[in-house]
């Protein structure tokens, strides 16, 4: 997962971006990166770590001009490089910069087109380098000295009969404007806004409308499933359809896990979507287990805060704060790599023994992935004096691999996979699991937009929207397991490009 953004102005735009990016850090803690342009050149810095690291005084003062692009990154391919930074660069036409989110699915047909019908080399493991390539080499057909918005279109209309995926993009023609667009079936959010300044208009566009409010931009709206927006230097605005088939397929592990609570994306209030599902849990808890002995409600910051609150209210239980979080320490379901992940956790997070000892206690969580910190966590609760250990997930079981741009990489990584709701209870270490009912899940979010009808609920039904093959899921699962993590980008995994099919 990642986090993008873009914005246009009257005024110098490092700064914003800056802030912009600091407010999706939780998209992405491997890499950061910002490309601006005065309408002349470009100017960029991009490298591995958290944005506060990555740019330093010296670095913001270079990063001159009134429009830029910029991208926080974590890998869910093997490399980790500062290579696979972004946002990319190409020079040919007119210089284009982009920020990509999400995962292109038939990379590996569309590298080897690049190379025998466009002549274009990809130096880097990044879907996203093949991304841009494709949208370049769309509007270099266009033919023309400098680009309109027909032309912008007519390349990103190109673009989506190519590419298969996940796809969010700000992009950025040096001395022309920006660019944002969002794949048919609209699995990945984008959203742009206005600011009114002493100077004029300022625009941005960006993967969740924190990014937006922060900074005092206007909602203006989500961009549309199969969208483009185009916004020139001079702020003129044009957007338009590119899609000949699109619809809102979003994905609903946005609303669960990723987004931050205080974002809406396509016209639901994650928070509110939040609270539901956690009335739903305890809805079910009622149902399945009326007689049950829980003590206390405790969430398993930050992400399931919302939904454990929203149960213990509705089940009449005291909530109580049970671990204090290390907020310097990244996200571990996110981290590349097993043995990282398991020694994060007791860094991460530190029980409050008071909360635990002698209680029958229920944990809320968002999910179980892999279920390595479920495990240590659910052990230190036992260490901590716990009577009984209940865990309530808001999600239901994920049991299979997401291939539109989350990290979880082959099925049998995943804790759920082939196994029952009591195996899982058993391999975690608790008394009782609880998982979200699907049909509830949804509802929770549909709630918020009843227009969101369908959603990409793939990792727990096992149904692509893409349709992809066998074969896919097992280069999936040598590209992306821990085990090509571990090689910390040191090795590539070239595609052959040879003249052979």
């Amino acid at each position: 997962m990642c986090g993008i953004i873009g914005i246009v102005s009257q005024d110098p735009v490092n700064q914003a971006i800056f802030d912009g990016l600091s407010v999706l850090q939780h998209r992405g803690q491997d890499a950061a990166g910002i490309v601006t342009s005065d309408g002349k050149r470009l100017y960029s810095q991009r490298n591995n770590g958290l944005v506060s690291s990555v740019f330093q005084s010296k670095d913001m003062r270079m990063l001159q001009g009134n429009m830029g692009i910029g991208h926080v990154r974590y890998p869910t391919a093997g490399s980790s490089s500062a290579s696979e930074a972004q946002p990319f660069y190409v020079n040919s036409p007119y210089g284009i910069t982009m920020a990509h989110n999400g995962n292109l699915t038939n990379d590996n047909a569309l590298k080897k087109e690049m190379f025998r019908q466009d002549r274009r080399h990809i130096n880097t493991d990044s879907d996203s380098e093949i991304l841009l390539n494709i949208f370049a080499q769309e509007l270099q057909k266009q033919d023309v000295f400098r680009v309109s918005p027909d032309d912008v279109f007519k390349a990103v209309s190109g673009v989506h009969k190519r590419c298969i995926g996940a796809y969010a993009v700000t992009a950025m023609i040096t001395r022309d404007g920006l660019v944002g667009f969002r794949d048919p079936n609209g699995i990945r959010p984008l959203v742009y806004g206005k600011r009114e300044t002493a100077t004029g208009t300022s625009y941005i566009i960006a993967s969740e409308s924190v990014a937006l409010i922060t900074q005092g931009y206007e909602i203006v709206r989500d961009i549309k499933p199969g969208e483009a927006i185009y916004i020139t230097l001079d702020g003129d605005v044009y957007t338009r359809q590119c899609a000949e088939k699109f619809n809102y397929t979003s994905c609903i592990f946005e609303y669960v896990y990723f987004a931050r609570p205080d974002s809406i994306i396509d016209d639901v209030f994650v928070h509110k979507a939040r609270m539901r599902m956690g009335h739903k849990l305890a809805e079910k808890i009622q149902r399945e287990w009326s007689d049950h002995d829980i003590d206390v409600v405790i969430p398993i910051p930050d992400t399931s805060r919302t939904s454990a609150l929203e149960m213990a209210m509705t089940l009449g239980i005291v909530y109580r704060e049970g671990f204090i979080k290390n907020r310097y320490i990244a996200r571990t379901f996110i981290m590349p790599g097993q043995a990282q992940r398991k020694k994060s956790v007791r860094q991460k997070l530190n029980p409050i023994e008071m909360e635990f000892k002698g209680k029958n206690v229920m944990l809320v969580d968002d999910s179980i992935v892999r279920g390595t910190t479920s495990g240590e966590i659910v052990q230190m609760v036992r260490d901590s004096g716990a009577k009984n250990v209940y865990f309530a997930s808001a999600s239901p079981a994920i049991r299979y691999p997401n291939i539109y741009g989350i990290d979880m990489p082959a099925a049998s990584e995943l804790i759920a996979h082939g196994r029952t709701e009591e195996q899982v209870a058993t391999a975690i270490g608790v008394d009782r699991l609880i998982y979200q009912e699907l049909d509830d899940l949804i509802d929770s979010v549909t709630e918020g937009n009843p227009k969101l009808s369908v959603f990409d609920c793939s990792v727990f039904t096992g149904e692509y929207i893409t349709g992809e093959t066998k074969q896919y899921f097992n280069d999936l699962r040598e590209r992306r397991s821990d085990a090509s993590k571990n090689n910390n980008g040191n090795e590539m995994s070239p595609i052959d490009l040879s003249s052979n099919p």
